[in-house]
């Protein structure tokens, strides 16, 4: 889930800032000083905010302009329910001047907002993304984008949304059910089907609560695995293949007379807009925190899915569903003062919590993970942490002979993956980071001739030539090993389980 709490980060962000400092240690041994310069760089963004005090208005000026155009869509169709949700709240969502619409319009890009029904009967917002060029082919492949959970929203993944499109790929972004613009209930009889995304304790309103309460506590995920199915389907649609909702899951209602007269209204999307520009035989699916954990499980369950890249972060299908907070507490990353767990520190479960109670599907795609060295609250380690805890998901993969990877961001955090327009604790280069290593795993299995296998060995983020500070040329993890084993290209394969410090 995208963690977003900020009056935590905020008390965590004081202790950082009593640190003597930053100094510079051995990428290759934990130390008190490694950690202190890694904390130190975690802020980044938030230390260096009043050389940024002119990007503040703008930065304002979108935010409500997000909130203005936010309660015009709902007065012009009272039919949709997204409130409550964390953008009902002015200055809750942050919007990047930077990456809008009009922005992307600018470079020369389009962009079509569309509307649709979910499975649960919620209308469900997004946006299709694409950069027309003279080199186009006639079809292009195809990547969807899934938010994360509680202050998530659509517009904070438009910085990928949008590289991926100028990269030569149609791009799909959405709100999850709950998040953003999409509505928060369902349709009777499934109003609470797929509500409340991935929220800890409201789950048990859920259909995955069980008469075990410990086994109930997590955030209802249905909304991130059910969703990107429903966005698939969508994303998939034509004149020929009108889009039309599964059954619900809990009552195995048909809500398509819903989508059927909200298209005859002129107010949803009768199928993808886009949808001659789309090879259907060439789709990934990519997400952050809840969307990056459902990504994994459903790019094995959906053949229709070829790769996948999961943010934060990537995890293997369990035996039988696993819920959030006991994910949480029973994390290796989070075993961070000897046997005692530190849940939401450091990293997630590697298996796959929240997913719909069915037999676990086998592995069968390439993942990408990526993940950093903090989680939800940067807490300053006391001990040395177990450099694979990270990697544990990638490593399975490899076991079972899937192509997979993990990349550890030295220094990031959760909101790393997410754009908080620079307001909130982050690294500068992280999201250039990110969009690298998606483009370069997609374009390995999205498309053909590319030079992908290089590139994701990463040789360009082990020396930064201008490092923000001293001793952070290298951009990936020296607490966590980071990772990438693949088949080339050519049939050879390529192994490499510390990316930091580089591969033959």
């Amino acid at each position: 889930m995208y963690l977003g709490l900020s009056v935590a980060f905020a008390v965590v962000a004081t202790l950082a800032a009593t640190l003597a400092g930053v100094g510079v240690a051995s990428a290759d041994s934990w130390s008190p000083s490694l950690e202190e310069s890694t904390l130190a760089k975690t802020f980044e963004t938030t230390g260096g905010l009043a050389n940024r005090l002119d990007e503040l208005p703008a930065i304002a000026e979108k935010t409500m302009d997000y909130q203005r155009k936010r309660a015009e869509k709902l007065q012009a169709d009272p039919e949709r329910r997204p409130n409550p949700n964390t953008c009902s709240i002015a200055l809750t969502c942050l919007i990047n001047p930077d990456v809008t619409e009009d922005t992307w319009r600018n470079r020369g890009g389009s962009v079509e907002q569309v509307l649709y029904t979910s499975r649960s009967g919620a209308t469900i917002s997004g946006h299709i993304w694409d950069m027309p060029t003279e080199a186009d082919q006639a079809r292009k492949p195809g990547v969807i984008v899934n938010n994360g959970s509680l202050l998530a929203y659509e517009e904070s993944y438009w910085y990928l949304a949008q590289n991926l499109a100028s990269a030569g790929y149609l791009v799909f972004t959405y709100d999850t059910q709950g998040e953003g613009m999409s509505d928060q209930f369902g349709e009777a009889p499934d109003e609470v089907e797929a509500a409340f995304a991935g929220i800890p304790i409201l789950g048990l309103a859920g259909p995955q609560a069980n008469g075990n309460l410990l086994d109930s506590l997590g955030g209802n995920g249905l909304p991130f695995y059910d969703g990107q199915i429903d966005a698939l389907d969508f994303f998939l649609s034509s004149p020929a293949q009108i889009y039309a909702p599964q059954p619900s899951r809990t009552s195995g209602t048909d809500h398509s007379d819903k989508q059927r007269s909200r298209v005859s209204r002129g107010l949803n999307a009768a199928y993808n807009p886009l949808w001659e520009r789309l090879d259907p035989s060439r789709v990934g699916l990519t997400g952050h925190s809840y969307g990056g954990v459902a990504a994994s499980w459903n790019a094995q369950n959906d053949p229709r899915v070829k790769a996948a890249v999961a943010l934060d972060s990537q995890c293997v299908p369990a035996a039988k569903p696993l819920d959030e907070m006991v994910a949480f507490t029973t994390a290796r990353a989070a075993q961070a003062l000897g046997p005692v767990s530190v849940p939401l520190a450091y990293g997630f479960n590697k298996y796959c919590f929240g997913a719909p109670d069915v037999p676990a599907p086998q592995l069968r795609t390439p993942v990408l993970g990526m993940s950093g060295d903090y989680l939800a609250f940067p807490i300053p380690r006391v001990q040395p942490p177990d450099p694979l805890a990270k990697s544990e998901a990638s490593y399975e993969m490899s076991a079972h002979g899937i192509d997979s990877g993990d990349i550890v961001i030295r220094a990031a955090n959760h909101l790393d993956f997410a754009d908080t327009a620079g307001l909130l604790p982050g690294t500068f280069d992280a999201k250039a980071i990110v969009s690298y290593y998606t483009i370069a795993w997609f374009d390995k299995y999205l498309k053909v001739g590319t030079d992908a296998d290089e590139r994701l060995t990463g040789a360009p983020w082990r020396n930064v030539p201008t490092p923000t500070a001293a001793g952070e040329n290298n951009r990936f993890s020296a607490h966590y090993n980071s990772r990438i084993a693949i088949r080339r290209d050519d049939g050879s394969t390529l192994t490499c389980n510390d990316l930091r410090a580089g591969c033959s």
